[in-house]
């Protein structure tokens, strides 16, 4: 068995690493990456592989740094099946289709500033019609299930705890008389996290592939994150400003109205309008509601006992927003208001106009909620850049920079320590960390090291190994 890391090596974007057994190839995930928009085009476009000499997909979640390159996948050439839980499938069917929509419009905005500037057009890297292509080599496999894959590999789902539908994926190879298991994380989530399980623990494999990305750091606490939340809603109502809030559609938006839900009732902030400017978010949300077989038991007594009140997905000043025109309203608001609209490193869509037309006012504040990868607009943003360039023109940054990390569904030093720290000694043979930047990876394999688990690996780009 070869494994080949494409992908999220020493990055946390663009997940992608292909698996080779018994003359068969298969990818763990096949991300977009983001990054510096000319290199993640040609990176996105071209594959460092035959797309048709791919057997089959396992998808760990719908992230779109880990299932938003499938439709290039397809329109390559793969004919295989991408296999998923049936609440990625879901998450999928949205998040595939905002992804080529959403590149449609920006490349149609581009151009007609190119068109301007006497440049010529750029193409998107797929459509909405290439996404829907993609849809029909879907298969689904619940959790703990184990399925025939391929002749002589057999895979099993197992909650990761990250989003609705994530899983850290089992794979079981047999190759030349020799049985052996390989363990991919995909994205770990938190113990005691609102709405989701925790992660699943598992405890043999002889070769482990895992995230990195807070390798190097710990948490703020879910219930310092919301308190940390209610002040910089109250010190931005006090100056009548806006709160602009870019956030994964999928996970983190459903985590903020929750915490949101839950401060409006126990009246710790203001009550103020939220709008979720995101058709995406409103589908997915949509989503979360036809799954409650992935949501924790406090998740589950919150929506029954919130019944008829609307819920942490419909209370009153909650706001979704689909059409476009709803959307340009909301930059002539005048009261203080909570507007959550992906992405969530604030690369594409909608909230790349609210940050235009809400960053060079010091009322408003800009809070992140998630990781920013380097080379993002979002991390530009945490860094203290300014000016910063949106849709090609220069704005000077005089909001406020927020950060909570505490509603990161990504788990810390301290989580992914103790999920490898379960694994069996005698059988583990090496780890791999993918999806982090080296300081945080490198960090976390010394920490691995000091459990006594010796082979640990952070694989460059493209790079290789035998395993034997």
């Amino acid at each position: 068995m070869r494994v080949t890391f494409h992908g999220a090596a020493q990055t946390v974007t663009g997940s992608m690493h292909l698996i080779e057994v018994n003359g068969q190839r298969l990818l763990l995930d096949c991300g977009l990456y983001q990054g510096a928009r000319a290199e993640t085009y040609a990176r996105n476009l071209h594959f460092p592989f035959d797309p048709a000499t791919i057997d089959a997909v396992i998808l760990s979640h719908a992230h779109i740094d880990h299932a938003g390159n499938l439709p290039n996948l397809v329109k390559q050439g793969f004919r295989g099946a991408i296999w998923a839980t049936p609440a990625t499938r879901d998450l999928s069917v949205s998040m595939l289709q905002d992804s080529g929509h959403i590149q449609e419009s920006d490349v149609e905005f581009v151009n007609k500033r190119r068109a301007r500037e006497g440049q010529p057009p750029v193409e998107p890297l797929y459509t909405r019609a290439d996404a829907l292509a993609t849809l029909k080599y879907f298969m689904t496999a619940d959790y703990e299930r184990p399925t025939q894959l391929l002749p002589g590999v057999i895979f099993t789902f197992f909650d990761a705890g990250h989003i609705l539908g994530s899983a850290m994926v089992q794979l079981d190879c047999q190759e030349a008389g020799r049985t052996s298991r390989l363990v991919f994380s995909g994205d770990l989530g938190r113990k005691g996290l609102a709405i989701l399980r925790d992660p699943a623990r598992l405890t043999t494999a002889d070769y482990v592939i895992m995230e990195s990305t807070y390798g190097d750091r710990l948490h703020e606490t879910p219930v310092e994150a919301q308190d940390h939340l209610a002040t910089i809603i109250k010190q931005t109502f006090r100056r009548r400003g806006k709160i602009i809030v870019p956030a994964f559609a999928v996970g983190r938006t459903q985590e903020l109205l929750y915490a949101l839900y839950a401060l409006t009732e126990e009246a710790e902030i203001p009550n103020l309008p939220v709008y979720i400017d995101s058709p995406l978010a409103t589908n997915i949300t949509e989503v979360f509601r036809l799954h409650p077989e992935c949501y924790d038991a406090e998740t589950r007594q919150l929506l029954d006992q919130a019944e008829g009140r609307g819920g942490p997905f419909g209370f009153k000043n909650l706001h979704y927003v689909r059409e476009v025109k709803d959307s340009k309203a909301l930059n002539f608001l005048r009261e203080s208001a909570i507007i959550i609209s992906a992405s969530g490193m604030a690369e594409t869509g909608r909230i790349l106009h609210h940050l235009r037309n809400n960053i060079g006012d010091p009322n408003s504040t800009i809070l992140f909620v998630g990781f920013q990868a380097e080379n993002t607009l979002g991390r530009r943003l945490l860094d203290g850049v300014s000016p910063v360039r949106i849709f090609g023109e220069a704005h000077t940054v005089r909001a406020t920079i927020e950060r909570v990390e505490g509603f990161s569904a990504h788990g810390d030093r301290r989580d992914l320590l103790e999920w490898v720290g379960r694994m069996e000694r005698p059988r583990l043979r090496q780890v791999f960390l993918v999806h982090g930047e080296p300081e945080s990876a490198n960090a976390l394999a010394d920490g691995i090291r000091q459990l006594g688990i010796a082979n640990v690996a952070v694989p460059a780009l493209h790079e290789g190994f035998e395993l034997t």
